[in-house]
Protein backbone atom coordinates (compact mmCIF):
# COMPACT_ATOMS: atom_id res chain seq x y z
CA UNK A 1 0.00 0.00 0.00
CA UNK A 2 1.35 3.48 -0.97
CA UNK A 3 1.87 6.00 1.49
CA UNK A 4 0.32 9.20 1.31
CA UNK A 5 3.30 11.59 0.07
CA UNK A 6 4.14 8.22 -2.63
CA UNK A 7 0.49 8.75 -4.00
CA UNK A 8 0.54 12.80 -3.98
CA UNK A 9 3.93 12.10 -6.09
CA UNK A 10 2.45 9.63 -8.41
CA UNK A 11 -0.44 12.76 -9.14
CA UNK A 12 1.62 15.48 -9.35
CA UNK A 13 4.67 13.70 -11.99
CA UNK A 14 1.67 13.24 -14.23
CA UNK A 15 0.31 16.78 -13.92
CA UNK A 16 4.05 18.21 -14.39
CA UNK A 17 4.70 16.40 -17.61
CA UNK A 18 1.11 17.38 -18.67
CA UNK A 19 1.89 21.24 -18.19
CA UNK A 20 5.30 20.75 -19.31
CA UNK A 21 3.77 19.62 -23.25
CA UNK A 22 1.33 22.44 -23.15
CA UNK A 23 3.70 24.92 -22.20
CA UNK A 24 6.11 23.46 -25.69
CA UNK A 25 2.35 23.56 -27.67
CA UNK A 26 2.08 27.09 -26.32
CA UNK A 27 5.74 28.20 -27.08
CA UNK A 28 5.96 26.30 -30.57
CA UNK A 29 1.96 27.76 -31.07
CA UNK A 30 3.78 31.65 -30.46
CA UNK A 31 6.79 30.95 -32.87
CA UNK A 32 4.39 29.97 -35.67
CA UNK A 33 2.24 33.23 -35.14
CA UNK A 34 5.55 34.77 -34.84
CA UNK A 35 6.56 33.81 -38.12
CA UNK A 36 3.00 34.30 -39.77
CA UNK A 37 2.97 37.75 -38.63
CA UNK A 38 6.37 38.49 -39.65
CA UNK A 39 5.30 36.89 -43.22
CA UNK A 40 2.09 39.29 -43.28
CA UNK A 41 4.48 42.42 -42.50
CA UNK A 42 6.76 41.59 -45.16
CA UNK A 43 4.10 41.74 -47.21
CA UNK A 44 3.25 45.01 -46.28
CA UNK A 45 7.03 46.48 -46.74
CA UNK A 46 6.93 49.28 -48.62
CA UNK A 47 8.55 48.79 -52.20
CA UNK A 48 10.31 51.62 -54.08
CA UNK A 49 8.64 52.02 -57.01
CA UNK A 50 10.34 51.44 -60.51
CA UNK A 51 13.24 53.92 -61.67
CA UNK A 52 11.75 55.91 -64.50
CA UNK A 53 13.82 56.89 -67.49
CA UNK A 54 13.94 60.44 -67.39
CA UNK A 55 15.93 62.11 -70.51
CA UNK A 56 18.67 60.55 -72.51
CA UNK A 57 21.50 63.13 -74.44
CA UNK A 58 24.46 62.58 -76.63
CA UNK A 59 27.77 62.74 -75.92
CA UNK A 60 31.19 62.67 -77.66
CA UNK A 61 34.66 61.78 -76.39
CA UNK A 62 37.84 62.88 -76.21
CA UNK A 63 41.36 60.17 -76.71
CA UNK A 64 41.17 57.87 -74.03
CA UNK A 65 37.20 57.61 -74.10
CA UNK A 66 36.82 60.93 -71.95
CA UNK A 67 32.98 61.69 -72.45
CA UNK A 68 32.30 65.20 -73.16
CA UNK A 69 28.28 66.84 -72.93
CA UNK A 70 26.96 69.66 -73.95
CA UNK A 71 24.20 71.65 -71.50
CA UNK A 72 23.26 75.34 -70.12
CA UNK A 73 23.95 77.16 -66.59
CA UNK A 74 20.92 78.80 -65.59
CA UNK A 75 19.04 81.13 -67.61
CA UNK A 76 22.04 81.83 -69.91
CA UNK A 77 21.89 81.01 -73.66
CA UNK A 78 25.07 79.16 -74.56
CA UNK A 79 25.59 75.91 -73.94
CA UNK A 80 29.04 74.73 -72.45
CA UNK A 81 31.23 71.64 -72.42
CA UNK A 82 31.10 69.84 -69.44
CA UNK A 83 33.00 66.37 -68.72
CA UNK A 84 31.25 63.79 -67.54
CA UNK A 85 33.61 62.38 -64.72
CA UNK A 86 33.32 59.49 -61.71
CA UNK A 87 36.67 61.04 -60.32
CA UNK A 88 35.36 64.68 -59.25
CA UNK A 89 33.79 64.70 -55.93
CA UNK A 90 31.35 67.43 -56.90
CA UNK A 91 30.60 69.24 -59.82
CA UNK A 92 32.90 72.52 -61.29
CA UNK A 93 32.95 75.18 -63.27
CA UNK A 94 35.52 76.83 -65.32
CA UNK A 95 37.22 80.02 -63.96
CA UNK A 96 37.46 81.96 -67.41
CA UNK A 97 34.00 80.50 -68.17
CA UNK A 98 32.57 82.56 -65.56
CA UNK A 99 34.95 85.91 -66.57
CA UNK A 100 32.86 85.30 -69.79
CA UNK A 101 29.59 85.12 -67.67
CA UNK A 102 30.22 87.72 -65.48
CA UNK A 103 29.76 85.28 -62.19
CA UNK A 104 31.05 85.84 -59.17
CA UNK A 105 32.25 82.89 -57.15
CA UNK A 106 33.04 83.35 -53.44
CA UNK A 107 35.99 82.52 -51.66
CA UNK A 108 35.86 79.41 -49.52
CA UNK A 109 38.22 77.57 -47.23
CA UNK A 110 38.49 74.85 -48.55
CA UNK A 111 40.53 73.36 -51.08
CA UNK A 112 40.84 70.79 -53.87
CA UNK A 113 43.60 68.51 -54.38
CA UNK A 114 44.71 67.64 -57.81
CA UNK A 115 47.43 65.96 -59.44
CA UNK A 116 50.35 68.94 -59.79
CA UNK A 117 49.03 70.46 -56.12
CA UNK A 118 46.73 71.84 -53.84
CA UNK A 119 44.63 74.82 -54.36
CA UNK A 120 42.10 76.93 -52.76
CA UNK A 121 38.53 76.83 -54.37
CA UNK A 122 35.95 79.15 -54.67
CA UNK A 123 32.01 78.54 -55.14
CA UNK A 124 29.00 79.55 -56.96
CA UNK A 125 26.38 78.66 -54.68
CA UNK A 126 22.67 77.05 -55.71
CA UNK A 127 22.52 76.89 -59.28
CA UNK A 128 20.63 74.46 -62.08
CA UNK A 129 22.28 72.70 -65.01
CA UNK A 130 20.16 72.72 -67.95
CA UNK A 131 20.67 69.41 -69.42
CA UNK A 132 18.49 68.48 -72.19
CA UNK A 133 15.05 67.30 -70.51
CA UNK A 134 16.73 67.84 -67.42
CA UNK A 135 16.90 70.58 -64.94
CA UNK A 136 19.45 69.97 -62.24
CA UNK A 137 18.43 72.46 -59.25
CA UNK A 138 20.50 73.30 -55.87
CA UNK A 139 23.91 73.02 -56.96
CA UNK A 140 27.36 74.08 -55.59
CA UNK A 141 29.78 74.72 -58.44
CA UNK A 142 33.27 74.33 -57.54
CA UNK A 143 35.70 77.06 -59.56
CA UNK A 144 38.78 76.10 -61.39
CA UNK A 145 41.23 77.00 -64.18
CA UNK A 146 40.87 74.18 -66.81
CA UNK A 147 42.72 75.64 -69.34
CA UNK A 148 45.44 73.28 -69.27
CA UNK A 149 42.07 70.62 -70.45
CA UNK A 150 41.12 72.74 -72.92
CA UNK A 151 44.90 73.24 -74.52
CA UNK A 152 45.10 68.92 -74.23
CA UNK A 153 41.99 67.82 -75.76
CA UNK A 154 41.42 70.71 -78.59
CA UNK A 155 37.88 72.14 -77.12
CA UNK A 156 36.57 74.24 -74.69
CA UNK A 157 36.31 72.90 -71.26
CA UNK A 158 33.61 74.80 -69.12
CA UNK A 159 33.57 72.13 -66.36
CA UNK A 160 33.45 69.08 -64.59
CA UNK A 161 30.18 66.88 -63.61
CA UNK A 162 30.92 64.29 -60.82
CA UNK A 163 29.13 63.29 -57.48
CA UNK A 164 26.41 65.90 -57.24
CA UNK A 165 25.21 65.03 -60.48
CA UNK A 166 25.80 60.87 -60.28
CA UNK A 167 24.35 60.80 -56.66
CA UNK A 168 20.98 62.01 -57.87
CA UNK A 169 19.98 59.71 -60.36
CA UNK A 170 20.86 56.47 -61.65
CA UNK A 171 22.99 57.04 -65.14
CA UNK A 172 23.37 54.95 -67.65
CA UNK A 173 26.05 55.43 -69.85
CA UNK A 174 25.85 53.71 -73.79
CA UNK A 175 28.97 53.90 -75.93
CA UNK A 176 26.97 51.84 -78.14
CA UNK A 177 24.53 54.66 -79.00
CA UNK A 178 27.05 57.23 -77.65
CA UNK A 179 23.98 58.25 -75.07
CA UNK A 180 23.72 59.25 -71.47
CA UNK A 181 20.27 58.09 -70.31
CA UNK A 182 19.23 59.42 -66.54
CA UNK A 183 16.42 57.88 -64.45
CA UNK A 184 14.49 58.50 -61.34
CA UNK A 185 15.33 56.34 -58.13
CA UNK A 186 14.18 53.23 -57.57
CA UNK A 187 13.69 49.91 -58.66
CA UNK A 188 16.43 48.98 -61.53
CA UNK A 189 15.98 45.59 -63.82
CA UNK A 190 19.44 45.24 -64.90
CA UNK A 191 19.72 43.40 -68.24
CA UNK A 192 21.31 40.02 -68.54
CA UNK A 193 24.92 39.56 -69.48
CA UNK A 194 26.41 41.72 -66.95
CA UNK A 195 28.59 42.14 -64.01
CA UNK A 196 27.35 43.75 -60.52
CA UNK A 197 30.18 44.91 -58.78
CA UNK A 198 29.34 47.01 -55.07
CA UNK A 199 31.71 49.49 -54.77
CA UNK A 200 32.35 51.65 -51.69
CA UNK A 201 31.64 54.99 -52.24
CA UNK A 202 31.75 58.11 -50.23
CA UNK A 203 31.75 60.60 -53.21
CA UNK A 204 34.38 58.58 -55.43
CA UNK A 205 33.27 55.10 -56.27
CA UNK A 206 36.07 52.67 -55.14
CA UNK A 207 36.35 48.98 -57.02
CA UNK A 208 38.42 46.25 -56.59
CA UNK A 209 40.44 44.62 -59.12
CA UNK A 210 43.59 42.75 -59.50
CA UNK A 211 46.74 43.47 -61.49
CA UNK A 212 48.63 40.98 -62.43
CA UNK A 213 52.60 41.27 -63.63
CA UNK A 214 55.75 40.03 -61.73
CA UNK A 215 53.27 39.27 -58.79
CA UNK A 216 49.50 38.79 -58.33
CA UNK A 217 48.16 41.46 -56.35
CA UNK A 218 44.27 42.90 -55.58
CA UNK A 219 43.83 45.87 -54.38
CA UNK A 220 41.20 49.00 -54.78
CA UNK A 221 41.16 51.83 -57.11
CA UNK A 222 39.26 54.70 -58.39
CA UNK A 223 36.53 54.30 -60.76
CA UNK A 224 37.29 57.28 -63.18
CA UNK A 225 35.34 58.13 -66.35
CA UNK A 226 37.48 61.42 -66.02
CA UNK A 227 41.10 59.61 -67.02
CA UNK A 228 41.93 59.14 -70.44
CA UNK A 229 44.03 56.31 -69.77
CA UNK A 230 43.81 52.62 -68.80
CA UNK A 231 45.24 52.37 -65.38
CA UNK A 232 47.32 54.56 -63.30
CA UNK A 233 49.47 53.08 -60.22
CA UNK A 234 51.37 54.96 -57.70
CA UNK A 235 54.72 54.22 -57.44
CA UNK A 236 54.65 53.90 -53.46
CA UNK A 237 51.63 51.46 -54.87
CA UNK A 238 54.14 49.93 -57.81
CA UNK A 239 57.22 49.13 -55.00
CA UNK A 240 55.18 48.40 -51.88
CA UNK A 241 53.82 45.57 -53.68
CA UNK A 242 56.68 44.62 -55.89
CA UNK A 243 53.64 44.38 -58.83
CA UNK A 244 56.03 45.35 -61.77
CA UNK A 245 58.67 42.89 -63.80
CA UNK A 246 61.91 44.49 -63.30
CA UNK A 247 62.57 43.44 -66.69
CA UNK A 248 59.77 45.84 -68.15
CA UNK A 249 61.46 49.54 -69.84
CA UNK A 250 60.31 52.12 -68.59
CA UNK A 251 58.90 55.72 -70.90
CA UNK A 252 58.89 58.84 -69.99
CA UNK A 253 56.03 60.83 -70.27
CA UNK A 254 53.64 63.79 -69.24
CA UNK A 255 50.48 63.87 -67.70
CA UNK A 256 47.72 66.90 -67.33
CA UNK A 257 45.41 66.98 -64.77
CA UNK A 258 43.61 69.49 -62.20
CA UNK A 259 46.42 71.72 -61.82
CA UNK A 260 48.94 71.65 -64.65
CA UNK A 261 51.28 68.76 -65.72
CA UNK A 262 52.90 66.12 -63.86
CA UNK A 263 55.84 63.78 -65.25
CA UNK A 264 55.14 59.75 -64.86
CA UNK A 265 56.61 56.99 -66.32
CA UNK A 266 54.32 54.40 -68.90
CA UNK A 267 54.78 50.92 -69.66
CA UNK A 268 52.45 47.68 -69.77
CA UNK A 269 51.15 44.80 -67.35
CA UNK A 270 50.74 41.34 -67.82
CA UNK A 271 47.19 41.94 -66.97
CA UNK A 272 43.89 43.35 -65.26
CA UNK A 273 40.99 42.08 -63.81
CA UNK A 274 37.87 43.83 -63.00
CA UNK A 275 35.47 41.37 -62.00
CA UNK A 276 35.27 38.62 -64.03
CA UNK A 277 37.06 40.53 -67.36
CA UNK A 278 40.13 40.23 -68.06
CA UNK A 279 42.70 42.46 -70.09
CA UNK A 280 45.97 41.73 -70.93
CA UNK A 281 49.16 43.85 -71.66
CA UNK A 282 47.35 46.69 -70.45
CA UNK A 283 49.05 50.18 -70.34
CA UNK A 284 49.93 51.55 -67.48
CA UNK A 285 51.39 55.04 -65.86
CA UNK A 286 53.50 55.00 -62.67
CA UNK A 287 52.88 58.34 -61.13
CA UNK A 288 55.30 59.66 -58.33
CA UNK A 289 52.23 60.91 -56.32
CA UNK A 290 53.77 63.72 -53.93
CA UNK A 291 49.85 64.83 -52.84
CA UNK A 292 48.67 62.01 -52.18
CA UNK A 293 46.00 61.58 -54.49
CA UNK A 294 45.43 58.35 -55.09
CA UNK A 295 44.96 57.57 -51.54
CA UNK A 296 47.57 55.38 -50.90
CA UNK A 297 48.45 52.94 -48.67
CA UNK A 298 44.72 52.41 -48.88
CA UNK A 299 44.00 52.45 -52.96
CA UNK A 300 46.67 51.43 -55.37
CA UNK A 301 46.14 54.32 -58.35
CA UNK A 302 42.99 54.45 -60.40
CA UNK A 303 41.19 52.42 -63.64
CA UNK A 304 40.73 55.13 -66.08
CA UNK A 305 37.94 55.30 -69.20
CA UNK A 306 40.00 53.35 -71.64
CA UNK A 307 39.10 50.58 -70.46
CA UNK A 308 35.60 51.59 -69.12
CA UNK A 309 34.77 52.54 -72.19
CA UNK A 310 34.63 48.55 -72.52
CA UNK A 311 31.15 48.72 -71.22
CA UNK A 312 28.34 49.81 -71.26
CA UNK A 313 27.94 51.47 -67.77
CA UNK A 314 24.98 51.27 -65.18
CA UNK A 315 25.27 53.71 -62.18
CA UNK A 316 23.62 53.79 -59.13
CA UNK A 317 25.19 55.15 -56.12
CA UNK A 318 21.75 55.11 -54.04
CA UNK A 319 22.04 51.45 -54.02
CA UNK A 320 26.23 51.45 -53.95
CA UNK A 321 26.05 49.67 -57.49
CA UNK A 322 27.73 49.44 -60.35
CA UNK A 323 26.62 47.13 -63.62
CA UNK A 324 29.28 46.52 -66.22
CA UNK A 325 27.71 44.78 -69.89
CA UNK A 326 30.89 44.20 -72.30
CA UNK A 327 29.97 46.45 -75.51
CA UNK A 328 31.21 46.52 -79.19
CA UNK A 329 34.35 48.51 -77.54
CA UNK A 330 35.51 45.03 -75.64
CA UNK A 331 38.00 43.86 -77.81
CA UNK A 332 39.35 47.02 -79.01
CA UNK A 333 43.23 47.03 -79.33
CA UNK A 334 44.71 48.92 -76.93
CA UNK A 335 46.64 51.88 -77.72
CA UNK A 336 50.89 51.03 -77.18
CA UNK A 337 52.50 53.98 -79.07
CA UNK A 338 55.09 55.91 -78.10
CA UNK A 339 56.41 59.33 -79.50
CA UNK A 340 57.65 61.61 -76.06
CA UNK A 341 55.87 64.25 -77.89
CA UNK A 342 53.03 66.71 -75.79
CA UNK A 343 51.21 68.94 -78.34
CA UNK A 344 48.52 71.46 -77.19
CA UNK A 345 45.62 73.95 -78.60
CA UNK A 346 47.24 77.10 -77.87
CA UNK A 347 45.73 80.71 -79.53
CA UNK A 348 44.07 78.40 -82.43
CA UNK A 349 47.43 76.80 -82.99
CA UNK A 350 48.57 72.94 -82.41
CA UNK A 351 51.71 73.73 -80.61
CA UNK A 352 54.89 71.48 -79.64
CA UNK A 353 54.39 71.61 -75.70
CA UNK A 354 56.71 68.47 -74.03
CA UNK A 355 59.75 66.83 -75.84
CA UNK A 356 60.78 63.84 -73.58
CA UNK A 357 64.42 63.11 -73.45
CA UNK A 358 65.66 60.44 -75.94
CA UNK A 359 62.31 60.03 -77.42
CA UNK A 360 61.30 59.65 -80.69
CA UNK A 361 59.81 63.36 -81.19
CA UNK A 362 63.48 64.82 -80.04
CA UNK A 363 65.20 62.28 -82.57
CA UNK A 364 62.90 63.61 -85.03
CA UNK A 365 64.20 66.70 -84.29
CA UNK A 366 60.81 68.43 -83.24
CA UNK A 367 61.05 70.89 -80.58
CA UNK A 368 58.88 73.27 -77.49
CA UNK A 369 56.81 76.38 -79.25
CA UNK A 370 56.69 74.28 -82.73
CA UNK A 371 53.42 74.89 -84.51
CA UNK A 372 52.39 72.07 -86.00
CA UNK A 373 51.19 72.71 -89.81
CA UNK A 374 50.30 68.90 -90.83
CA UNK A 375 50.61 65.71 -89.31
CA UNK A 376 51.14 62.81 -92.29
CA UNK A 377 48.74 64.61 -95.07
CA UNK A 378 46.84 65.97 -92.95
CA UNK A 379 46.10 69.89 -92.43
CA UNK A 380 42.78 69.98 -90.68
CA UNK A 381 44.34 72.18 -87.43
CA UNK A 382 42.72 69.21 -85.17
CA UNK A 383 44.76 68.07 -82.49
CA UNK A 384 42.35 65.43 -81.52
CA UNK A 385 42.87 64.10 -85.42
CA UNK A 386 46.80 64.61 -85.05
CA UNK A 387 47.15 62.51 -81.95
CA UNK A 388 45.29 59.57 -83.51
CA UNK A 389 47.64 59.69 -86.40
CA UNK A 390 50.21 59.27 -83.89
CA UNK A 391 48.78 56.04 -82.41
CA UNK A 392 50.04 53.67 -84.93
CA UNK A 393 53.52 52.14 -83.39
CA UNK A 394 56.44 51.41 -86.24
CA UNK A 395 54.97 54.05 -88.60
CA UNK A 396 57.55 56.76 -90.12
CA UNK A 397 55.09 60.00 -89.84
CA UNK A 398 56.24 63.09 -91.51
CA UNK A 399 55.35 66.25 -89.54
CA UNK A 400 55.42 70.20 -90.95
CA UNK A 401 55.95 72.20 -88.57
CA UNK A 402 56.43 76.34 -88.39
CA UNK A 403 59.67 77.41 -86.61
CA UNK A 404 61.03 80.94 -86.57
CA UNK A 405 58.35 81.70 -89.38
CA UNK A 406 60.03 78.83 -91.72
CA UNK A 407 58.19 75.64 -92.96
CA UNK A 408 60.26 72.07 -92.16
CA UNK A 409 59.72 68.63 -92.95
CA UNK A 410 60.66 66.45 -89.77
CA UNK A 411 60.22 62.82 -89.96
CA UNK A 412 59.05 60.65 -86.58
CA UNK A 413 59.27 57.29 -86.16
CA UNK A 414 56.22 55.55 -83.82
CA UNK A 415 57.60 53.24 -80.80
CA UNK A 416 55.64 50.78 -79.02
CA UNK A 417 56.38 50.42 -75.35
CA UNK A 418 55.09 46.64 -75.57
Amino acid sequence: MLSQERHLLLIRRPLRQLGSRVCRFLLLLHVALLSLTRALSAQETFVQPAAKLITSFPFTTFTGGVMLIRARLGDFPDTLNFILDTGSGGISLDSNTCERLKLKPVPSDKTILGIAGVRPVKFLYNQTLQLPGLAVDSLNFHVNNYDILTSVYGDQVDGIIGYSFFSRYIVKINYDSMKVYVYTHGNFRYPRGGYLIRPIIASLPIVSAEVRDARDVNARFYFDTGAGLCTLLSTDFAADSEILDKRRKMFYTQAQGLGGKASMQLTTVREVRLGPYRFRNVPTYIFDDQYNVTSYPNLGGLVGNDILRRFNVILNYEHRVIYLMPNSHYRDLFDYSYTGLGIYWIDGEVRVGDVMKGSPAEKAGLKEDDVVVAVGNNFSNNIQTYKNLLQNPGDKVKIIVKRNEQLEQLVLQVKSIR
